[in-house]
């Protein structure tokens, strides 16, 4: 299967009867989707510059709801650059930005 120009395996979860690590051996190649009925339903993919407490957080429900009420906070009441955040702490700008 090809979606926007990625490929991916799509297994149905009945039909998965082969060890976990045979699949996880594919996900280099392209990732692997489990699915019941057809519905995807989780995902094997390859886990590239991040560790295990970024793996963690970026699937915690109470951590991706503090990421969306910081979202949406910022969309209605606006924020402040980088460049003024350093100005109020009286660190240095970076220089280029």
């Amino acid at each position: 299967m090809e979606v926007l120009g990625l490929s991916m395996k799509t297994l149905e979860m009945a039909k998965a009867t082969a060890p976990l690590v045979e699949y996880a051996r594919d996900v280099s190649k392209e990732p692997v989707i489990l699915t019941i009925g057809g519905r995807p339903v989780a995902a094997l993919v390859p886990i590239e510059n991040a560790d295990l407490e970024t793996v963690t957080l970026s699937t915690h429900p109470q951590f991706l709801a503090l990421i969306e009420r910081s979202r949406a906070r910022q969309k209605a009441e606006g924020g402040i650059s980088s460049t003024e955040v350093r100005r109020r702490l009286g660190l240095k700008t970076l220089r280029g930005r």
